[in-house]
């Protein structure tokens, strides 16, 4: 059976499932979620005329050609402080003492810094030593956002700032679609937890931590880590007991088609349905992916270099496809620093160390990792993934490929219209 080409295999693995229906989650609860729809303005910011600083609010007009020797004077009628009223509008030749996030009285134009003025008559009237400008120091209604606007789109992932914007408008939740559960279940009679004795053939098991870590930067919620042996009795029941509670099981190891790689196998005899079985792709080739009544199972190989890429190509996509959205990854032009021999009909995902640009005005050059699919080291800082692709088998140092960047992605919603709140 011919494999699947690495991007037709990514779009047939979307497949296993569907994004989340949206829900109402206290902002405390929706750092990290996704926006479910657009979002717009439900008030202006800031929300009235206000005094970007502490100092005397007046009428601009009045204080043309102040200074020092002939201060413009000003009879005070007012002290208006954050969050209260102004007590009157002013009149002409008055002034109010004001705050920072005071409001502006009716009648006032302009804020004068209260290091250009001075109190005079016992506080009862101001000496103005500065000419100010209309608007001068002031925040206006809406300058920010005015209300109904545009804010946010769909498919925006909701970070400390944007909740601080959502309290700023006195938005208690926001729409957002709800993290996956997951479920990360790792097989090998070869596996000992940190922690305890190991001797030199066994593995200290690295897969459960480093899964579950990619899930939960994808946004999912790791609800159950399990470990098992390579006995078909043991997976069949761990799997029947883990599937149920899970949106997406994740299971590592026995994936490929040794005499005790038996996930594939048992996932049959349990009736799942195979979407993707095996991809055109080093490291990563075995991975799988199925659905075992409504829980997507995702099967990665056991070796953690080809875990981390098989996690990354269709794991990834599959839990923010969950939760609504695509993830778009900037990539650029870069020569390799290192010629490769590839196998043929395969596409190769080689880990980035290193940028670096050589001052020839050229295209950067990728400086590659040692690379190995049973390697964890290459990954820890990596830049992205030089994509080498199927239909070349040879590449020379300083040949040109496409490097798939990590950092700074944008997302989009899965559909064009989003359910409104």
């Amino acid at each position: 059976m011919s494999l699947l080409s690495l991007s037709a295999a990514r779009q047939a693995a979307l497949g296993a499932i569907a994004p989340a229906a949206p829900e109402h989650l206290p902002l405390a609860l929706a750092h990290g979620h996704f926006l479910a729809a657009p979002l717009r303005a439900t008030r202006s910011l800031p929300g009235c005329d206000n005094s970007a600083m502490d100092g005397w609010a007046v009428r601009a007009e009045e204080t043309r050609g102040a200074n020092r020797d002939r201060p413009a004077r000003l009879r005070v009628v007012d002290t208006v402080y954050a969050g209260a009223l102004p007590a009157r509008a002013l009149r002409p030749g008055e002034a109010a003492r004001v705050f920072t996030g005071a409001p502006l009285p009716d009648g006032a134009d302009a804020i004068v810094r209260q290091e250009a003025a001075r109190p005079a008559a016992e506080g009862r009237e101001v000496d103005i030593f500065i000419t100010v400008s209309p608007g001068q120091d002031l925040r206006r209604m809406g300058e920010e956002v005015a209300s109904g606007s545009p804010l946010f789109p769909a498919g925006l992932r909701v970070d400390a700032a944007v909740l601080g914007v959502l309290a700023s408008l006195g938005d208690s939740t926001a729409w957002v679609r709800p993290a996956p559960r997951v479920a990360v279940l790792a097989t090998g009679d070869e596996l000992v937890a940190p922690g305890h004795p190991a001797l030199p053939h066994q593995v200290y098991e690295s897969n459960r931590v480093l899964v579950a870590a990619l899930a939960r930067e994808a946004g999912a919620q790791v609800t159950q880590l399990a470990r098992v042996r390579d006995d078909e009795g043991e997976l069949r029941a761990t799997l029947l007991r883990l599937a149920p509670e899970v949106d997406v099981l994740i299971t590592t190891g026995g994936a490929s088609v040794g005499d005790r790689d038996h996930v594939k196998r048992v996932l049959t005899a349990l009736g799942a349905r195979f979407l993707l079985d095996g991809v055109a792709l080093k490291p990563g080739k075995p991975v799988a992916v199925a659905q075992l009544g409504a829980t997507a199972v995702v099967v990665l190989p056991g070796n953690p270099g080809a875990a981390t890429v098989a996690f990354d190509q269709f794991a990834r996509p599959l839990l923010l496809q969950h939760q609504g959205v695509h993830e778009h990854r900037r990539r650029v032009t870069a020569r390799l620093t290192e010629s490769r021999h590839k196998q043929a009909g395969l596409t190769y995902l080689l880990t980035v160390a290193a940028l670096e640009a050589r001052g020839d005005g050229g295209a950067p050059w990728a400086r590659l990792r040692p690379q190995g699919s049973g390697q964890i080291l290459q990954n820890v800082g990596a830049e992205g993934w030089a994509i080498l692709p199927a239909g070349r088998a040879d590449f020379a140092e300083g040949d040109h490929v496409e490097v798939e960047l990590f950092d700074r992605p944008t997302f989009s919603p899965v559909t064009s219209e989003s359910p409104s709140p």
